[in-house]
């Protein structure tokens, strides 16, 4: 099954944005469709495949940081051709 999962880190340190970067850096060396816009980061998968590569991910980034939010959303379908039609 196609999943699409919406992601923010929000770091909650002073050098919060290298944190972001390496985060984002990470999804964008992947396997996988990633398109990014100021307020998150989204990427686009088979589930079985997504899921496990992404705990693995936030599991590391977790490890660098003192404090960190991550919001994710997700979808059942992958929504990586959306275009608005208004």
């Amino acid at each position: 099954m196609k999943i699409s999962v919406d992601l923010t880190l929000s770091p909650l340190q002073d050098d919060y944005e290298i944190h972001v970067i390496n985060f984002i850096k990470t999804l964008r060396d992947s396997k996988f469709t990633v398109l990014e816009n100021p307020l998150s980061t989204q990427i686009f998968g088979e589930y079985h495949e997504l899921m496990p590569f992404l705990t693995e991910q936030i599991h590391k980034s977790f490890q660098e940081q003192k404090i960190c939010v991550l919001t994710m959303k997700v979808v059942k379908t992958d929504r990586s051709d959306y275009e608005p039609d208004f």
